[in-house]
């Protein structure tokens, strides 16, 4: 990223208008290795089925069906076997299920993607890009590797799924001075596995596979180490001790009968016969079949179990950590507030700015009545609709005549419109942007001087809260404009929206319980700290002035400062997926047991150390 378009093309030794020749994408292919994540340690069926029996009870009791058989007792062994073989069972059934289940869930990759090579532009399979393939992307394209933007055109790409930003990033091709910067921060670089949300562009392959930043959160994957549950631990110590506590029982018998004078074999058998009288065979199938009620009703709650154990774990924990985007929020903007006149309103904006919602806007209703478009324009216009207006009609009533795109110099976009004899420049930016050129505001009494230091202040008093905050105006003119200078000039101020990606319903209920059960929930998120507080205080998460510590900040904690803090620290912000392992290890360490939720991929790592998979939706 602090590399310009050229010098990355240098670096990689590509022409950007060309591409790489076909005997060079050749070779790099067998240099670097397909563009494919590693599927990670897969078991076959079989080690599936063989793990069942390498719980310490149950080579407990298969050593005492061994016995019971040799010592000619096979009615203990049948019903040994008749509990062990079931308790196998059930376990293998609902692995084997889950294995599927995440299979399905797995796919991630792009399946194909535009390359130019050898000067024409061709669609090959993603898993044959190499570094310096040089990609063209357009709205509804997965990115199919890292890659270091050299053109972007009204480009913004969602990223929720790698970083947890809440709305899609707008992006650019300038050199970024720090290489430093959390990934969501990188806006010249498109991240494999993120989608593109607008616009076009260009983009030249730095990374594939294993070495993109998805593939680095496989290796954390990977390196992530199987712990056991509670009651595993817990069964362990107990079939330990009871294995010797019978063996004492047994050799004092034994001892015991010897010097009575008993025969040899008759006392061995004797105490043969106690020692597999002592062991509880049917507390695995107990434990087995509990543990299947519990995985049975999580399902119902759309939590997929991928080893009966971890249902148990649920019981143990004291901490969640929990992403933000998609499992506390809806993963959707909505419009959550307006303010006009200096005044906010959250019910019943004026009519003149729920109209310009609609007409500065490129989101449309579909065949099936579904809006479509930019997450952001989806919510705006959901807004107008909600409150009476029809898109349909009003382009019916104020056709649209010009259009001057959105783009980051100016952080505006403005559509003109016919309105009889006159036309309207319906203008919406950011506050900043469209404040300076708002020398009115509309009110009740009509068009009066605007004081823009001071809506700009309650703009920024709106995105403290968490909000993104977009600024409406419109200039009526009685000739058409000839440039941007012209419809962007002079305008009236209508209001302002704030818009967030709200919390789910059931959320705040679900924090409240946690709580009640003496469970601490955290939140650890990719997304801004604005938000995160804004979320976490709505939520009950966070205190009103309670902390939130950032990526950065983290990164400067040592390992014994952060071990002081941890358990008092409730929200995590800009933070990448290799901290959130720092924290859960963290935790455990100061003797918490955590379990980590999520529904992106940046929560895999920690999702794996318990065995449970949260799918939300």
């Amino acid at each position: 990223p602090t590399l310009s378009a050229e010098e990355a093309a240098g670096r990689l030794a590509v022409d950007r208008n060309s591409g790489l020749s076909a005997a060079d994408a050749e070779a790099r292919l067998e240099r670097h290795g397909p563009n494919r994540l590693p599927e990670g340690r897969s078991r076959p069926p079989w080690r599936m089925l063989l793990d069942q029996f390498m719980d310490f009870m149950i080579l407990v009791l298969i050593a005492a069906a061994i016995v019971s058989g040799i010592v000619g007792e096979p009615t203990d062994t049948i019903a040994i076997v008749v509990i062990v073989l079931p308790n196998a069972g059930i376990g293998f059934a609902q692995e084997w299920r889950a294995e599927r289940a995440m299979a399905a869930l797995r796919s991630m990759a792009a399946p194909s993607a535009r390359v130019r090579r050898d000067g024409s532009v061709r669609e090959l399979p993603a898993v044959e890009l190499v570094p310096g393939d040089v990609v063209l992307l357009e709205a509804g394209n997965v990115v199919p590797a890292d890659l270091r933007l050299v053109e972007a055109a009204q480009l913004r790409i969602a990223e929720a799924a790698l970083t947890g930003e809440s709305e899609p990033v707008d992006k650019h091709t300038k050199v970024l001075a720090d290489a430093q910067l959390p990934l969501g921060d990188r806006f010249n670089m498109a991240w494999k596995g993120t989608l593109v949300a607008n616009g076009r562009s260009i983009g030249i392959v730095v990374a594939t596979g294993i070495r993109t930043e998805l593939g680095r959160i496989a290796r954390l994957l990977e390196e992530a180490e199987e712990v056991k549950t509670p009651l595993q631990k817990r069964l362990a110590r107990f079939g330990a001790r009871l294995a010797w506590a019978v063996l004492a029982i047994c050799a004092i018998v034994f001892a015991a009968g010897l010097a009575r004078g008993e025969p040899p074999i008759l006392m061995f058998l004797t105490a043969i016969s106690l020692a597999v009288a002592a062991i509880p065979e049917a507390l695995p199938a107990v434990v087995a079949i509990s543990l299947a009620l519990g995985a049975a009703r999580m399902v119902r709650q759309n939590a997929l179990i991928r080893r009966l154990p971890a249902v148990e774990t649920l019981g143990s924990i004291t901490i969640i950590c929990s992403d933000k985007t998609g499992t506390l929020t809806q993963n959707r903007m909505r419009a959550e507030t307006f303010l006009v006149h200096g005044e906010e309103d959250g019910r019943e904006p004026w009519p003149s700015l729920l109209r310009a919602l609609a007409l500065v806007n490129d989101a449309a209703p579909d065949a099936n009545g579904a809006v479509c478009g930019d997450p952001t324009e989806i919510a705006l216009l959901e807004a107008a609709i909600t409150r009476g207006q029809d898109k349909t009609a009003l382009e019916s009533q104020f056709p649209r005549h010009g259009e001057f795109p959105f783009d980051s110099e100016r952080k505006r976009m403005a559509t003109v419109h016919a309105d009889g004899a006159v036309f309207v420049a319906c203008v919406k930016g950011a506050p900043e942007a469209v404040l300076e050129r708002c020398p009115w505001q509309l009110t009740a009494q009509g068009p009066v001087p605007l004081d823009a230091d001071e809506m700009l202040a309650q703009a920024e008093c709106m995105a403290a809260r968490g909000l993104r905050v977009l600024a409406f105006a419109e200039r009526r003119m009685d000739i058409l404009p000839a440039d941007i200078e012209d419809a962007e000039s002079d305008l009236t101020f209508l209001g302002l929206v704030g818009l967030m990606d709200p919390p789910r319903e059931e959320a705040a209920a679900a924090v409240a319980e946690c709580r009640t059960a003496g469970i601490v929930p955290v939140m650890i998120t990719g997304d801004h700290p604005a938000t995160a507080r804004a979320i976490a205080e709505r939520l009950g998460i966070l205190d009103d002035g309670g902390r939130v510590v950032t990526g950065v900040e983290l990164a400067a904690f040592s390992d014994a400062d952060f071990a002081d803090q941890v358990r008092d620290i409730r929200v995590y912000a800009r933070v990448d997926p290799e901290q959130k392992i720092r924290i859960v290890r963290a935790l455990q360490a100061a003797g918490e047991f955590t379990a980590m939720t999520g529904d992106g991929v940046n929560d895999a790592p920690a999702l794996k150390r318990a065995d449970i998979g949260v799918a939300m939706g």
